[in-house]
């Protein structure tokens, strides 16, 4: 229960902020929002204000703000029109519908772009407001070698204990668990690392070497685990390295899928997101409600960092997708027609729906296994 209760509230305040961030841009540019709701399926409870519905869904995945015309109600009345044209002969051109007062479809090509828009960048606000509170608690990993492992590369390259990783492949570091992610993903290529000793910096040449007992390339060093808290302040600057950080390693991640080395394992849907929960909430409860609550809220910051990047993508469906059209309207000085743009969305949906159901059965597979 407590499982269950948790992976709601955090995927629903997720796509709440997403969500309110189309919302408030919308109203901002003069937009209708005819319904605003979280969750899909059967309305829980609903009420109106301000001429928007705010409705409350069963299934507590997913969400929607829904703009007037935006769904393609002037372009049906259009095809009705002509329809009937054609059965009489009349000329219904005269007395086709306009779109309504704070219809999307006549806003503002910028209306339009920041209004969707808003919905993946209040994601990234909403992650780097968990960032503070969550770096304010409990300090970052500053990226101190602990120790070096005897015979590693890293000890053949140089390194000592006490040294600090400023930048790895020209990427900048900030945090240890940048190091032990570009590690762990690290197919055995070399690596250029620039460390600062006593004060001057050196740079160290380490090819990390396969361990057969981890199954993956090590450098060779390690860090202590301490967190390291830098006052008021440093909350808002190490938050921002903890959003860099997350946004950093999902691109890394998408990347490392499309390229074919990440297997389905690697990916979890609603269920293996639930599971995940499930299991942080049952290794921080030893711990107290506060381990508890800091480590729910960091869930939170890195899904809705990840789902601000997955909905940026530009694929049919997802506001990447949308913003692309813009984009072409911008270029090409008039819109795509709104039924080839809808086929299109329509398509993309279908797809997505198809992958939400094959990463459904991949959850349950792997909980059965």
């Amino acid at each position: 229960m407590a499982t269950a209760i948790s992976f709601i509230l955090i995927f629903g305040l997720i796509v709440l902020a997403h969500e309110f961030g189309h919302f408030l841009l919308g109203r901002k540019n003069g937009i209708t929002v005819n319904e605003f709701f979280i969750g899909m399926g059967p309305t829980l409870f609903s009420f109106t204000k301000g001429g928007t519905k705010f409705s409350l869904k069963l299934l507590p995945i997913g969400g929607a703000c829904l703009f007037e015309g935006e769904t393609g109600n002037i372009e049906s009345k259009d095809k009705e029109a002509d329809q009937a044209e054609e059965e009489t002969g009349t000329d219904v051109e005269a007395i086709k519908p306009e779109p309504a007062e704070g219809s999307f479809l006549t806003a503002s090509v910028t209306a339009r772009f920041s209004t969707i828009l808003a919905g993946p960048f209040f994601n990234f606000i909403f992650a780097y407001l968990m960032g503070i509170i969550i770096v304010a608690n409990t300090g970052i990993d500053l990226p101190v070698i602990d120790s070096v492992v005897p015979g590693s590369q890293a000890e053949a390259a140089g390194l000592m204990p006490g040294d600090v990783i400023k930048r790895i492949n020209n990427e900048k570091i900030d945090l240890y668990r940048q190091i032990f992610f570009i590690s762990y993903v690290n197919q055995g290529e070399p690596l250029n690392i620039t460390y600062e000793r006593d004060g001057e910096q050196n740079v160290a040449l380490v090819v990390p070497a396969y361990d057969e007992a981890e199954g993956r390339h090590m450098i060779g060093i390690s860090s202590s685990g301490e967190y390291v808290k830098r006052g008021a302040l440093g909350a808002f600057r190490d938050a921002y390295h903890e959003i860099k950080f997350g946004t950093s390693s999902v691109i890394k991640s998408l990347k490392m899928l499309i390229g074919g080395q990440l297997s389905r394992d690697d990916v979890a849907g609603p269920v293996g997101m639930a599971v995940i929960v499930g299991d942080t909430y049952n290794s921080a409860r030893p711990h107290g409600m506060k381990v508890v609550m800091l480590s729910m809220l960091n869930i939170a910051m890195l899904l809705s960092v990840n789902l601000g990047i997955i909905n940026l993508l530009p694929l049919p469906a997802l506001d990447g997708g949308r913003l692309l059209f813009i984009t072409l309207e911008m270029l090409r000085g008039k819109p795509v027609p709104p039924e080839k743009e809808g086929l299109v969305h329509l398509v993309g949906m279908i797809a997505l729906m198809v992958l939400m159901v094959l990463l459904l059965f991949n959850d349950i597979s792997r909980l059965i296994t």
